[in-house]
Parts: C-alpha cells; sequence; structure tokens
C-alpha cells in the first residue's frame, strides 16, 4: 500500500511542507507550562446512552489520563464532553454539548462531531474527478457542508476500547458505501481517540478506498477554556501560525485567492484576544458574520504533527496548544449560536460562546485545483494526526 499524499504532496499553493518559518514558530509557541503529568487514568467504561428511531443502540464511553476526562457518543464519534483542571485545579468541561441523545439527533450545529466524508464546504454541491461529475447533498443553500445532510456526524460508529502502554482510548470505525451521499468509492474510515498520561487529546484519523474519491476528515468540537455555559469566548487569547487565510465569497465558498494576514483581523501570528477585532467592519467578517473562515497554516502539510495555535483562557489560566499535519484549521468563532439551544449545563448557548478549531484540508478543495489534493486512490492511505494539549498559564 502507497503513503498517503498527505504525508508526500507539497501544497501546490506554495504553502510550504517543510519547517515553520521562524516567525510562525513564534507565534505558535505556547507561553505557559504544561500541566503536570500527575491525575491517573481510568480505562475505557461503556454505558447506555440511548436509542435512535431506528432501533440502534447509542453508546457513551468515559475515559481519563493525566487529569483529562473525555466522554465519547457512539453516534456521530461526539466529544460529548471534556474536562481539564484550572490553575486552582478545578476541574470543568470546556466542550459545548447536550445531556440527552435527542438534543444531539434534533438540531446540533455539529457539536462534538466526527465530519466526513468531507470537512466544510463543497460549492455547488458537486465536484469533477477523472472527468466524471458527482452530485452532493445540497444542506448549505446550494453547497454541501460536512458530508451532506447524513455525513459521518449522524452515523452510529463501531466502538472499542484500546491501551497501548499507559496511553489510553478509543477506536472507532465507520463504513461508508460506494454512492453515500453521493460520495464515490467504498471508504473504511478509522479513527482514534487517544489520551496521554500529560493529558493530551490525539485524534488519528486513517481511510481507505476502492475507487478514486475525495477524503476531509476533522473533528467539530466548540471549545470554551472557562467552561462550557460560561459565557462568551471573546476574552480568550489566540495564536495561530499562519500568514495568510483563504478569503470566502458571500456564499462563504473560498474565492481561490490567498490573502495575507497582516493589516487585518486575520493577524493572529503573535496572539490577541478573539474579539479584539470582530467589530472592525472588515469585508470578510460581515459575509461570515464573525470568523468562519481556513486559514493557511505557515508549516503546511508534515508527516508529524507540529505547534500552529495556542489558546489560553486567562480567567481560568487554562490553556490549550493544538498540533496538526493538516495544512488548514477553520477558524469558527460560533456565530450561528443563537440562544435556542440549552447545553448539558442547563444554560443556552449564544453567539460567540464557543469556538472551533477544525484542521483540515481548505474547504472546496475538489473544484479548486490549486489547493492541496484531497484526493484519495485505491492502494493509497488517508492519514492526519491532530494533538490538543492542556495546560495552566502557572
Amino acid at each position: 500500500m502507497t503513503t498517503s499524499r498527505r504525508t508526500l504532496l507539497a501544497a501546490t499553493t506554495g504553502v510550504a511542507a517543510a519547517a515553520a518559518t521562524t516567525s510562525a514558530a513564534k507565534a505558535a509557541a505556547p507561553t505557559t507550562a504544561t500541566r503536570s503529568t500527575a491525575g491517573g487514568h481510568q480505562p475505557p467504561v461503556r454505558e447506555h446512552f440511548g436509542k435512535l428511531d431506528n432501533g440502534d443502540r447509542v453508546d457513551r464511553w468515559t475515559l481519563a489520563n493525566g487529569g483529562t476526562r473525555l466522554r465519547v457518543l457512539s453516534y456521530g464519534g461526539i466529544v460529548q464532553s471534556l474536562e481539564i483542571p484550572d490553575r486552582r485545579g478545578r476541574t470543568a468541561n470546556v466542550s459545548l454539548g447536550f445531556d440527552a441523545l435527542d438534543d444531539y439527533v434534533a438540531d446540533s450545529p455539529y457539536f462534538g462531531a466526527l465530519i466526513g466524508r468531507y470537512g466544510n464546504r463543497i460549492a455547488g454541491a458537486k465536484f469533477t474527478l477523472d472527468g466524471k461529475t458527482y452530485q452532493l447533498p445540497a444542506n448549505d443553500d446550494s453547497n454541501s457542508l460536512h458530508g451532506g445532510t447524513k455525513g459521518f456526524d449522524k452515523r452510529v460508529w463501531d466502538v472499542e476500547p484500546y491501551r497501548n502502554g499507559p496511553d489510553v482510548g478509543l477506536t472507532l470505525r465507520y463504513v461508508s458505501r460506494d454512492g453515500e451521499m453521493g460520495y464515490p468509492g467504498k471508504l473504511r474510515t478509522k479513527v482514534r481517540y487517544l489520551l496521554t498520561p500529560r493529558g493530551e487529546l490525539r485524534i488519528d484519523y486513517t481511510a481507505t478506498t476502492d475507487k478514486a474519491t475525495v477524503v476531509n476528515l476533522t473533528n467539530h468540537t466548540y471549545f470554551n477554556l472557562a467552561g462550557a455555559g460560561s459565557g462568551s469566548i471573546e476574552g480568550h487569547t489566540l495564536r495561530i501560525a499562519a500568514s495568510r487565510y483563504t478569503p470566502v465569497d458571500k456564499a462563504l465558498i473560498p474565492t481561490g485567492a490567498l490573502a495575507r494576514v497582516a493589516g487585518t483581523p486575520f493577524d493572529f501570528r503573535n496572539g490577541k484576544p478573539i474579539g479584539q477585532d470582530l467589530r472592525e467592519g472588515h469585508p470578510q467578517i460581515l459575509r461570515g458574520q464573525g470568523y468562519d473562515h481556513n486559514f493557511v497554516l505557515d508549516k503546511g502539510i508534515t508527516d508529524q504533527p507540529r505547534p500552529v495555535i495556542t489558546v489560553t483562557e486567562p480567567e481560568s489560566g487554562r490553556t490549550m496548544r493544538v498540533s496538526t499535519t493538516e495544512p488548514g484549521v477553520q477558524f469558527y468563532s460560533g456565530n450561528f449560536l443563537d440562544g435556542t439551544l440549552k447545553g448539558a449545563s442547563g444554560r443556552v448557548y449564544r453567539a460567540g460562546d464557543g469556538f472551533c478549531l477544525e484542521t483540515q484540508h481548505f474547504p472546496d478543495s475538489p473544484n479548486q485545483p490549486d489547493f492541496p489534493s484531497t484526493v484519495l486512490r485505491p492502494g493509497q492511505k488517508y492519514r492526519s494526526t491532530t494533538v490538543y494539549s492542556f495546560g495552566t498559564d502557572r
């Protein structure tokens, strides 16, 4: 089996797949202390969470390691909760979500879910591959979003506990049939959630296909490091090692340009509060009603995950560093949370109450030949890894 194009292809847009530049490394470097390895581990424990209308059982798995506790649903591979301590050792759930299966099924904005077969938007809900055009379900006006009307976030995954030395985790599997949601090829997908003794959450994605197809997998957790339901995330300080981003049209589809972040609200290279430039009136901010854009990571595609993002919440002191193999990250500032959803905390979620950092290849890549390719062919293996490292500022 050949190695994935994700570890061999250099981005055709000039995104370097080598080491990040000095300025990018500075932007991504954490300024906070790493959390102690104290905390012990809890092997995965399964419990019944609910049942779908078709009778399918949904389980919830709970596991812990290094002071981090994780709860994952077999429905959608959803991260239901992610509990980490603050600078005083007080634990809180920093992932937005619900306490009942019905809420996830009825009206979830992808809280915590695994996204596939293609994360983000595909323009016109169609793409052409090897001379053949494939039509997808349109679920975002005329576009296809996050795999269509019934993407991987709405499927029941097979889940098994996983243990490798001091690491504990879960292995999730899903087989997407040829033609599902319009995509060609039978895609066998495996995702592993892993907690390390340092309390890190590592997500490894792999997939194979029997026909040429397009693949772009990610996780859609909404974070609030002050605690889910605690209010706005605008005071969080965010750094992203990205000198460019992909501007979008009115339908939030990339125009194909790679724009410089310098001198714009999209410049997070040196770190700043998320809300600092939200009200500057920049045309791209107006189009997304906030941040809902792909950032072109300076490091490009890498064999191993490299640090690209640091987030700090000043009141709790919680920090999160994100490392990835991917060339991009969709930063979404929770603009479309409208106060109609009540979370597991019992409080409603309003605009800006959570943020997403969806590590990925770029939106609409199947229709953008100058973007890094998302094509997967028989004999190749899709690989992607993202690691979330938690700590406190002192």
